[in-house]
């Protein structure tokens, strides 16, 4: 059975663990040893080469640690996964028997280098996992998986691992949980892992994440797990013990995919007032585009640019002077302005050209 296979017949979650880094041989084989005996670990992890931002951090034992990782594997009679940044890395990992590989975000965003690696793999029947791009920036995603599809590997699994923003006041890497979701929407078959260590970049809210994972019905989660994260050479705020693994494990709520038949009527009724509200909500922003169009005939007619920055930072400032009210957010309104006032300025550019093209006939 394909990886991808086993972690949708799995009961959820399929739980990917193991040290940030390889760091030692037995350091390996200990915190395998540990996972293994929770009875919850489907799949090993360890960082072989460490992609690290700068030089001087410890990026990694190497391929001397490739033989840790897979005797502590077979040790256990748990498959291993790691991750590979370039096509020799790629070539090692085969060489050494590697049950899985993944992508990393610093990988998937480089096309050329992904193109490099699913040529190294062609031929092969090897699974991959492939972690979202950096930057939020789903055909990037995209563009990863169809280059490994293109090269004859279809045991693909994705990663959620978060996206780079500067200084976030919570996260290490923010979850925008939309563009993983979005992805499943392209590939429905295809098994979806959150990474809560990378989202969180500190254990304390790594239930929380695996929570919202769970609640947004993901497959399984990848943990990273040390036997004395303290002391870990990489990463080690985001690192918890085996037995802090087995717990958090333990305190997962998972709900249901399906209804249960007695509420089913009760369900289709709010959903039928929800899709009425909607229906509403479109219409209305028809008319609204109407009214940016009436503005754009206005705007040509007096030779004034589309953009008027001072009108938009006023709309923004005034509707999110109301978030407490309307019981929304300042992402989600900051965010739904946006598309609109986007649709807005493609309304108006394309009646400004109407005018222009309807003088010259």
């Amino acid at each position: 059975m394909k990886l991808s296979e086993k972690i949708q017949h799995t009961k959820r979650p399929f739980v990917i663990s193991g040290p940030c880094s390889a760091e030692s041989e037995t350091q390996v084989h200990h915190v395998f040893q540990q996972l293994a005996q929770t009875g919850k670990v489907h799949l090993f992890r360890a960082g072989i080469w460490k992609p690290r931002t700068r030089p001087d951090s410890f990026e990694g034992i190497g391929q001397i640690a490739l033989k840790w990782v897979k005797d502590a594997s077979k040790e256990n009679h748990i498959p291993v996964c790691i991750e590979v940044a370039n096509a020799h890395h790629a070539e090692m990992a085969l060489k050494a028997e590697i049950d899985a590989i993944w992508i990393g975000a610093r990988t998937t965003v480089n096309p050329f280098t992904v193109e490099e690696i699913a040529q190294a793999l062609r031929g092969t029947d090897i699974p991959v996992l492939i972690k979202n791009p950096i930057n939020p920036d789903i055909n990037l995603w995209i563009g990863a998986i169809e280059r490994f599809e293109k090269s004859g590997l279809f045991d693909i699994t994705a990663i959620h691992r978060g996206f780079s923003v500067y200084n976030h006041r919570k996260y290490r890497n923010m979850p925008s949980w939309e563009i993983p979701i979005a992805l499943k929407e392209h590939y429905p078959d295809i098994p979806l892992i959150c990474d809560p260590s990378h989202i969180s970049g500190r254990r304390e809210l790594l239930f929380e994440v695996s929570q919202k994972a769970m609640d947004l019905n993901f497959d399984g989660l990848m943990i990273e797990s040390h036997p004395s994260p303290e002391k870990a050479l990489s990463d080690s705020r985001q690192q918890i013990t085996p037995s802090e693994l087995n717990k958090l494990l333990s305190q997962l709520i998972l709900r249901s995919q399906d209804a249960p038949d007695s509420i089913h009527s009760v369900l289709q009724e709010v959903r039928e007032k929800i899709a009425n509200i909607d229906d509403r909500l479109f219409d209305l922003i028809s008319d609204r585009m109407k009214l940016s169009e009436e503005l754009g005939i206005l705007k040509y007619q007096n030779n004034i640019t589309v953009l008027q920055q001072k009108q938009w930072e006023k709309i923004i400032k005034e509707r999110l002077l109301k978030k407490n009210d309307y019981n929304l957010s300042e992402e989600f309104i900051r965010g739904w302005l946006n598309e609109i006032h986007q649709e807005s300025i493609r309304h108006q550019i394309n009646i400004m050209k109407q005018q222009k093209d309807g003088e010259k006939n």
